[in-house]
């Protein structure tokens, strides 16, 4: 990361501010920052009161001008690459994308270039002034579907606080292994494994984590459920539904040994074999939007590999439910 200067920004503190904390009144001023940046700011000398430097805790009086000179951060290791972004919405303040599987968000050990950082910073060359591109949400590589990426510090800030505070709402698509009978609620908190460092794990002394599902489709000897977020860790949903015993179809980290269902169709011995990702897809976003505040929802239909699959599973129950009827 490089630094890069902004313009000086003011605003004064108004009269009914009198004797409140400057760090709390900063960060009404200027909401477009988050509340830990703007403490870096006033700890490095780069928010100023009347002029003068000030302590977060220092009591205004009401009348100063408080001006800003923030030192933004900027995406220099990441280069602009002309990848295809399939956009479910755009404005000034946000891009809703439709993530393929397959493609890393963030570049990193391995995955220097073609991510989807890569991708925006072609689009919208101004996302380098943002940290991490304005991205404020991941998905896992081979996890497809919907994402919000903010265009300003004002729109990332705000979407940061609703993921906070859980008024997101994130809907997923998932085929799990076992026929489920009904849904349910996995509250489990989940941490680093103890032992495999690319793995996720429900743990005794993890961090919050919960995720609903429900049936969305029964077939044989597999489920297609759809799971809503109420947090947002790593691998959440992969991790929950394979403590459940009930992992989701080709997961290489958590999905265990391929088991083909007994008297399985050629059609979907063949599509079980051939999955090679996590049969996960974010299928709807909502959100309030950073700015307006209205409601802003996205759906990404279902891909190709999953809606195949899908029907390889339909397909397959249908035909053993002929032969029990014989």
């Amino acid at each position: 990361m490089s630094q890069t200067p902004a313009d000086p920004r003011q605003a004064v503190v108004p009269d009914g501010a009198a004797g409140r904390r400057f760090d709390a009144v900063l960060a009404e001023l200027f909401p477009e920052f988050s509340r830990s940046r703007l403490a870096e700011w006033i700890k490095s000398g780069d928010a100023l009161l009347d002029g003068n430097p000030a302590r977060p805790r220092d009591p205004v009086k009401g009348g100063e001008v408080v001006t800003l000179q923030a030192v933004l951060e900027t995406q220099t290791h990441a280069v602009p690459q002309d990848i295809p972004l399939d956009v479910l919405y755009e404005d000034d303040q946000v891009f809703v994308i439709d993530k393929p599987a397959g493609l890393v968000v963030h570049p990193g050990a391995g995955n220097p270039d073609g991510t989807l950082v890569n991708a925006l910073l072609h689009r919208d060359p101004s996302l380098s002034a943002l940290p991490r591109a304005g991205i404020v949400h991941r998905l896992d590589k081979d996890t497809s579907g919907v994402m919000v990426v903010a265009r300003t510090l004002e729109a990332q800030t705000a979407l940061v606080e609703q993921l906070s505070a859980r008024e997101v709402h994130r809907q997923y698509l998932a085929v799990v292994v076992g026929a489920l009978v009904s849904g349910g609620t996995a509250n489990a908190p989940i941490d680093r494994h103890p032992r495999d460092r690319l793995k996720m794990a429900v743990r005794e002394d993890g961090r919050d984590a919960v995720t609903h599902f429900r049936l969305r489709e029964r077939f044989r000897s597999h489920t297609a459920l759809e799971c809503r977020l109420e947090t947002g860790r790593t691998h959440q949903i992969r991790v929950h539904m394979a403590h459940l015993k009930h992992p989701i179809i080709g997961d290489p980290l958590y999905g265990g040994a391929l088991k083909l269902p007994k008297g399985a169709t050629e059609e979907l011995a063949a599509e079980l074999r051939g999955f090679k990702r996590q049969a996960l897809h974010a299928e709807t976003l909502e959100f309030a939007h950073p700015v307006s505040g209205e409601p802003v929802r996205a759906s990404a239909p279902v891909p190709a590999d999953l809606k195949r699959l899908m029907d390889a599973l339909r397909a397959d129950t249908a035909q053993a439910a002929e032969r029990e009827r014989r």
